[in-house]
């Protein structure tokens, strides 16, 4: 049995004598399957307290990059924040830079001022081009780590991502839809925020070839370059269903569901099914309305704890590499919001 510890440590943790966790780690017969189990928990836990120990008094300034409208950058800034007295005995202490809209040059000049000051990391979430995933490897080149958040950089030198598999989230969606329209033959609006975040171009991969697979008959109507703002898409949505006046559900992809329903008001036309994503705010009180059939959620909380750890790892202050893990996708209806979001 592999271990950095005294043999007097282990014999302490354990509560054995020295002798006995001797026979133990060389494998020696006549001991107890028992006692070999409390030595392995001992090594275990003495694991554990080592990652604490170096963590103590450690201050870990990580910085916060987010191409999205404010109700999902409030919504992660909030779950980090709770996060952050979980993490103790390591001080997290964050920096912010939040932006609705722009173009990726901006994204890039941020990340840029980032490794000219420094950073303990980067969680980035930002459309995946080519000037992008530059500004991400010059970051790494620094020693600074990114990961990403939500929607992926596959193609960069990123530590990790964190968030669900969005093809498989695409796919749920579709499942959802078509169980729930049955033999209603109207067709679907699929209402992207923007063409260049993977994890949207994931989403809708997933949808479209579930629902051909399941309906290879139903009509899906496109929509993007939103950025999934109000103002944008309510004026987009309306532009749809006057060329599509069969459209009679809704996947939305990119968000800004408050603009599609008024949009949909406007136009005097019902919503069989709608399914989003994220339980933001305005996607809570659209379920405590009866708004929307379904909300694909995860939980930001677990990401950011998720990201924050990925950073530590990638600094030795806790054991193992960086690892990507998708976070498991909840459907939520108007039935079943978390108690802690309501």
């Amino acid at each position: 049995m592999g271990h950095p510890y005294p043999i007097r440590e282990i014999a302490r943790q354990a509560g054995l004598s020295e002798a006995t966790v001797d026979r133990v780690l060389n494998e020696r017969p006549g001991v107890r399957a028992s006692t070999v189990a409390l030595v392995k928990q001992a090594v275990t836990d003495l694991d554990r307290q080592r990652s604490q120990l170096r963590l103590t008094g450690r201050t870990f300034l990580v910085d916060v990059v987010m191409h999205a409208p404010d109700r999902f950058s409030s919504a992660v800034k909030a779950a980090l924040e709770a996060e952050l007295p979980m993490l103790y005995p390591a001080v997290i202490r964050s920096r912010f830079d939040f932006r609705e809209s722009g173009d990726a040059g901006e994204i890039v000049r941020v990340l840029e001022k980032i490794g000219r000051r420094g950073s303990a990391g980067v969680i980035l979430k930002a459309p995946d081009v080519p000037e992008v995933v530059a500004a991400v490897d010059s970051l790494v080149e620094q020693g600074i780590p990114v990961i990403t958040l939500v929607t992926d950089l596959p193609l960069s030198r990123r530590a990790a991502y964190v968030g669900t598999d969005n093809r498989s989230a695409g796919a749920t969606a579709a499942y959802l839809v078509d169980q729930m329209l049955g033999p209603d033959e109207g067709e679907v609006l699929v209402a992207l925020s923007s063409s260049v975040f993977r994890n949207e171009e994931e989403r809708e991969m997933g949808f479209r070839s579930t629902m051909r697979s399941r309906n290879p008959g139903r009509v899906l109507v496109e929509q993007t370059d939103t950025d999934g703002l109000d103002a944008a898409v309510e004026a987009a949505t309306l532009r749809t269903l006057e060329a599509h006046p069969r459209i009679t559900s809704v996947y939305s992809v990119g968000g800004g569901n408050r603009a599609i329903l008024s949009a949909f008001s406007q136009a005097g036309r019902d919503v069989r099914v709608f399914v989003g994503h994220d339980l933001d705010r305005d996607n809570l009180d659209l379920l405590r309305g009866d708004e929307l059939t379904a909300v694909l959620h995860h939980d930001l909380r677990h990401d950011m704890r998720t990201a924050c750890q990925n950073i530590m790892r990638a600094h030795g202050a806790i054991e193992g590499e960086p690892e990507t893990l998708s976070a498991p996708i909840h459907v939520v209806t108007p039935h079943n919001v978390p108690e802690l979001l309501v």
